[in-house]
């Protein structure tokens, strides 16, 4: 049973690493859920400390994934419609069988809202290379947190390997 839970665990930790480049997956909150995991397994300590803290982290990188795209769009002169524009391209992106569809697409449905919005092409094309510095920037996070996390996983794993394995 103790395999089967850590398998569990590592599972979520897995898909966490890969729902910090796919939006609709929530990165850092998947990675958690393989701590939790842990933690409920009674044969292996897990600090209530370290839960929480992981948890307050996750949550506040899930809301802040919702504002840092649109801050990139917005400061680099980006309106409502390119933001819009950010988010019907990403899910177009993800599910258009492209190579890099998930980059380009929120890159072109930005300029295409600001185009649509009546911006000339150059502030669209400033919007959408916000939009996607955004993306990037807030996919990076997630990563970054979501490995931080896959390390946390391993350290109480290896401090426990005497009572699971």
């Amino acid at each position: 049973m103790d395999i089967l839970l850590i398998s569990i665990a590592a599972s979520f930790m897995v898909l966490g690493i890969i729902g910090s480049f796919l939006p609709v997956l929530p990165g850092p909150i998947t990675s958690w859920i393989g701590i939790l995991v842990l933690y409920l397994m009674p044969e292996i300590d897990v600090s209530t400390v370290t839960l929480l803290i992981t948890l307050i982290i996750a949550i506040l990188i899930w809301i802040l994934d919702y504002f840092i795209p649109a801050m990139g769009t917005k400061k680099f002169g980006g309106t409502k419609a390119g933001m819009i524009g950010t988010t019907v391209g990403l899910i177009i992106g993800l599910i258009a069988p492209i190579p890099g569809g998930i980059i380009i697409g929120p890159f072109v449905g930005a300029f295409l809202g600001e185009v649509i919005n009546k911006a000339d092409s150059k502030t669209a094309l400033k919007a959408a290379f916000g939009s996607l510095l955004g993306f990037l920037t807030s996919a990076f996070i997630k990563f970054v947190v979501t490995v931080i996390y896959l390390g946390v996983f391993i350290s109480i794993l290896w401090n426990q390997r005497s009572v699971i394995f």
